[in-house]
Formats: structure tokens, sequence, C-alpha cells
């Protein structure tokens, strides 16, 4: 018996999140039905963090405890050839007995992808958001410049447990212009339920010109009142990697 560390991409659309519900498709769920027809008998596989319905992966991270006694390659292919068509196994290690994907994280990165377009697009609008006007390129600039650091972000979401702190330390955060699309690549050491779509909806307002940017610098110093409800589209957005020491 040894635990194994996979890494997990899906494509969210039609999947309610990332963690097993009762009577509908998760990655988790779907995961451990994989998992059951290679001889698995786990309770409950680990996963680095939670995504909302309809929230993308290209680096989520999932570990559990399996009798395998075949090669890794052969394990991934096994895995895939039980997995529907909107999830796979990018590769997979072994990792210590003690390993946990959520508790042993340095780090977690986010993309979320809009793009800038009167009219609507079919092919773009499953993995973005669409915008009309464009924000403008230099407030979104300086929004995404005072999110770094470490802050309370208790305005910007919820805590995994209701006495959970919202400190978190933002690493990275800005905007990447790719002709009519925005990309923001966002990573912290954690981040709070719903974290990362309220700070893209809050900088596209900003951008927009319906919020004053200090209204992003505000809303750190414990100043809730000041800002629109509203998260942007959960399509938008990507967890692209999970970092752990070496």
């Amino acid at each position: 018996m040894a635990r194994y560390q996979i890494i997990l991409a899906y494509d969210g659309t039609d999947l309610y999140g990332s963690q097993r519900q009762a009577n509908r498709r998760t990655a988790q769920g779907e995961l451990e039905t994989a998992l059951r027809r290679l001889g698995w008998q786990g309770r409950s596989v680990l996963l680095a963090g939670r995504t909302d319905t309809g929230v993308h992966a290209l680096g989520q991270v999932a570990a559990f405890d399996l009798e395998w006694p075949h090669p890794l390659e052969e394990l991934v292919d096994a895995l895939n050839a039980h997995l529907p068509a909107d999830l796979a196994v990018r590769g997979a290690k072994v990792v210590a007995a003690g390993f946990h994907p959520r508790f042993d994280a340095l780090s977690r990165r986010y993309h979320y992808r809009l793009y800038c377009q009167p009219g609507r697009d079919p092919l773009r609008d499953r993995y973005a958001w669409r915008l009309w006007p464009a924000p403008k390129a230099e407030i979104l600039h300086e929004a995404a410049r005072r999110l770094c650091g470490t802050h309370d972000f208790a305005a910007f979401g919820t805590p995994p447990r209701p006495e959970s702190s919202t400190v978190r330390t933002v690493t990275q955060a800005e905007w990447v212009e790719q002709g009519d699309e925005w990309i923001f690549r966002v990573e912290a050491d954690a981040f709070l339920y719903r974290m990362v779509r309220r700070m893209v909806y809050l900088q596209v307002v900003a951008g927009q010109g319906k919020l004053p940017v200090q209204a992003i610098s505000d809303l750190l110093e414990g100043q809730r009142e000041i800002a629109p409800a509203g998260l942007a589209p959960a399509r938008g957005l990507t967890l692209v990697e999970v970092t752990y020491p070496e």
C-alpha cells in the first residue's frame, strides 16, 4: 500500500464543483468512482482545495492510498480509461504516507480569463467572461497591485470554517493582455471561498469606471459597505497549479 499524488485536470462546466456531493457530478466523485474500479477501498480521496460549480482545473492535486503493483504510468492510463471525457489525470507519483495535498501546499495559482467585445462568441463563452465596455488597462493594473501582500480579505470571500482566519498573502496579482482578452494571474498561500471571483469582479467594475480603484484598498482595510455585490462568472476561472516543498 502506498500513497499517490496525482495532478487532475477537468472541465468544470458540467460539474458541481470539486467536492463530493450526493446525487451530483463532482470531480472528487468521478475520481473516486474510477479508483474503485481499480480496487481502491478508501473512504475519501484528499484534495488540495475546493473549486466552485463551473470552475475548471489544470492542476488540482489529489492523494489517496492504493495497492498498485504496476508502474506509475499504468496507473495514469488506468485512471484515464475509467474517467469521463471532462476529467483527466496528467501525472502521478508516490509520496510520503503523511502527505496531505491541502495542508502541505505552499501556494495556489489561478488564472481568470475574460474577453472584451460587444457580441457573444460561443467558442469562447464556455471558458471566459465576455465584457463590454472594456475595462481600462491602467485601472486593472493599479487594482491588481493593491491586492498584493498580506491583507485581511474578509470582504472578498469566506473562510473554510467560521472561526478560521481571513488573512491571506498574495504573492502575485497581475493582468496580462492578449488581443481582446485579459488573463488575471493570481497566486497566494491560500484563498478564501470565492475570493478570486470577487477580486476579478471588483477590479473589472473599477476598470469600467463604476467603482473608484481606491475602494480596493479600502476593502482590505475593513470598509465593506463601499463595494457593489457581485462575483465574476465561474466559467472564466481555472486552478492552474498547487506548489509544495521540494
